[in-house]
């Protein structure tokens, strides 16, 4: 019978990388990742170790560990995760972190593609006053975001399918926030690692990955109040680009906020007041 130590080590030798062996371990045991630092010399039993070499081999030919395990944390939230929705990263904290800098404890938000709900439901966590919408074209990705406010008992987030904001015709928000796609239609990235596996339609936007983001740009000024600000994340070489389309459509106080690679994350604007 192997230690743990033994498994876990053999396990990171296979996938070059320690967490993801402790991760999908403490995933078949059921346990906290703490559990493995007083549990080191115990021995693993026949049917956990089968089941523990199947999730490594499946991480071993590429699937994502979040969509193995079926979770990833975000901000303070354990999030359900499906091949139906884009794996929540923490570069996009920033965006929640900034959206939370710019409102009110009472605002109206709307998050637009909400995938797993990552950012609205931190959003609304964070501000229980708040009003919070989230949108999304996909009814499975939407289901994950509902059954993820429901199990942390977020209330204040209503959830409505559609493209971007057409479901929200004649409402006005203090506050736009999106995680869209933006990576270009023809990046050999989308054919490797995780994004292989991830939604493409959650991922790709055009030629030059900006399509989503022009129209986004476009539909906010309906939808934003006096003085409402529309953030949205982008790629790391997108940042002067976006800053063009938000100017030439009108928005004021421009900015382009960096991640903590120091690398342009977040750009948005002030729409009238």
């Amino acid at each position: 019978m192997a230690e743990v130590r033994e498994v876990i080590a053999d396990a990171a030798g296979t996938l070059g990388d320690r967490l993801e062996a402790e991760l999908l371990l403490v995933h078949v045991l059921g346990k906290p990742r703490s559990w493995l630092i007083a549990h080191a010399d115990d021995g693993l039993g026949e049917a956990e170790a089968s089941a523990f070499a199947a999730l490594v081999q499946r991480r071993r030919h590429g699937e994502p560990v979040a969509y193995i395990t079926g979770h990833r944390g975000f901000w303070t939230l354990e999030l359900e995760v499906t091949p139906a929705t884009l794996i929540p990263r923490p570069e996009t904290e920033l965006l929640v972190e900034l959206a939370l800098a710019r409102m009110t404890s009472r605002a109206r938000v709307v998050d637009l593609g909400t995938g797993s709900g990552a950012i609205a439901l931190s959003i609304a966590r964070e501000s229980p006053a708040a009003s919070v919408v989230a949108t999304d074209a996909s009814a499975d990705a939407l289901a994950v975001a509902q059954r993820n406010g429901e199990r942390h008992g977020i209330r204040n987030v209503r959830f409505v399918q559609g493209d971007w904001l057409a479901p929200l015709a004649g409402e006005r928000f203090d506050l736009i926030v999106s995680n869209p796609p933006y990576i270009e239609a023809d990046d050999a990235h989308l054919r490797q690692g995780d994004l292989r596996f991830e939604p493409a339609s959650a991922l790709a936007s055009g030629v030059d990955g900006l399509d989503d983001i022009r129209r986004i740009v476009a539909q906010a000024r309906q939808h934003l109040e006096p003085g409402g600000w529309l953030l949205m994340e982008h790629g790391w070489n997108q940042g002067s680009a976006v800053r063009e389309i938000l100017s030439s459509a009108g928005y004021r106080d421009v900015l382009t906020v960096q991640d903590l690679e120091q690398r342009d994350r977040v750009s948005g604007g002030v729409w009238g007041g």
